[in-house]
């Protein structure tokens, strides 16, 4: 696959291209500028030809493919009955909040935290309680484990919404980290939910651990949500999967969505099935470019980009630039925005822990790349 090659996006429906002005060089919404795995259309071609678009049932092999991607990938034994499937993993924590708890209970989440974290508490009426990871030397995340407990015993949290690989930091937990933060919520009885929807998208030295998959106890007590939107590059097409282990969990699960929430369409689960079972050397090919473009962009901020600070993200394809010591007003997006006509994620939308901060997304070819910091650069030399 040629992930060089710049295909234009402006002329369609993308999101990602079409909020700012033909000026501005988005890199922003987390979606890859590359064409999805081959098998994936050659699926979708296939079933378009058909022709006939009548009510679908989830593709009967896609349960099993699930689980054995699990096994294979992660050492993680579950059943087809476990395999929820849903339209997004978005509308999956916001199921799962509503299933678990009611208005007023206390949720906790790590910030700075992906935006619909902080929306999916407030619309359903529930309290947010907010544990800020912690800056270590070397700019990466880690958790204040004594006041992560601290949270839970004095908000009495019912429920904790965990994101691994984080967005935006890209920190992937160890599995240490996993089995303390599990082993606090078991001990105050609060119910997980692990948005884990980067999973597929980890770099060398690091290993995606499911929370769920460290032990019988943890799992019954943990709801995990994947998809193969990001992996593939298909968010557009909205098939996501919640593997629920608990029969009792499962069944409130079931009964929130009731009447609400429906499978997802059928060209969906087609895209998910291809990409589950056909995708994975295009995956390898997209891990190793994304790679690249994350420890070329790493130098390029430390030789060209003075007072910008970035941790190479261990996972996803996001950049969680620090840019406080630079005072950029009236704040570092909209500076960038303004000066060097490059559309970034503002810090603040993770929380106040973003403040002076941006996120990058970086999944695009590298001349875009190479572009996008030339023109950043510029912009910070007139500024002086």
């Amino acid at each position: 696959m040629n992930f060089d090659e710049v295909i234009d996006r402006r002329s369609t429906e993308s999101l990602k291209w079409r909020r700012y002005g033909e000026e501005v060089l988005p890199l922003w919404v987390a979606d890859m500028d590359f064409r999805c795995p081959p098998e994936v259309m050659d699926a979708l071609h296939a079933r378009v030809d058909h022709g006939i678009f009548g009510y679908g049932l989830v593709p009967k092999d896609l349960p099993e493919i699930v689980v054995e991607r699990m096994q294979r990938l992660y050492g993680w034994q579950i059943s087809p009955e476990d395999v929820c499937f849903v339209p997004g993993v978005v509308t999956g924590f916001n199921l799962a909040l509503r299933a678990v708890c009611s208005p007023g209970d206390s949720i906790l989440f790590q910030t700075p935290a992906y935006p619909p974290f902080f929306s999916a508490i407030d619309n359903a009426s529930m309290q947010r309680v907010e544990n800020s990871l912690v800056r270590c030397p070397d700019d990466q995340y880690c958790i204040d484990f004594e006041r992560f407990e601290q949270q839970i015993v004095n908000h009495k949290v019912k429920f904790f919404l965990l994101c691994n690989p984080q967005n935006p930091t890209g920190r992937v937990f160890t599995k240490d980290e996993l089995l303390r933060m599990a082993k606090i919520c078991l001990q105050h009885d609060v119910t997980i939910c692990s948005d884990d929807i980067h999973c597929d998208l980890i770099y060398s030295g690091h290993r995606h651990i499911p929370m769920a998959s460290l032990d019988e106890e943890i799992a019954a007590k943990t709801i995990t949500l994947i998809a193969p939107s990001k992996t593939y590059n298909i968010a557009g097409l909205h098939a996501s999967v919640a593997i629920i282990q608990d029969p009792t969990l499962r069944q409130s699960y079931s009964r929130a969505r009731s009447g609400l929430v429906s499978t997802p369409c059928l060209l969906s689960l087609i895209a998910a099935r291809a990409a589950y079972l056909l995708g994975d050397v295009w995956l390898g090919e997209v891990l190793a470019y994304l790679e690249a473009n994350r420890d070329w962009l790493y130098t390029e901020i430390q030789n060209y980009l003075p007072g910008v600070r970035m941790a190479k993200p261990e996972g996803t394809f996001l950049a969680w630039l620090d840019c406080k010591e630079m005072n950029l007003e009236p704040s570092p997006y909209q500076f960038f925005l303004d000066n060097a006509k490059v559309g970034l994620n503002n810090g603040l939308d993770f929380g106040k822990e973003g403040q002076g901060f941006l996120r990058l997304n970086f999944g695009t070819p590298r001349s875009t790349l190479v572009e996008a910091l030339e023109k950043m650069r510029q912009a910070l030399k007139e500024r002086i």
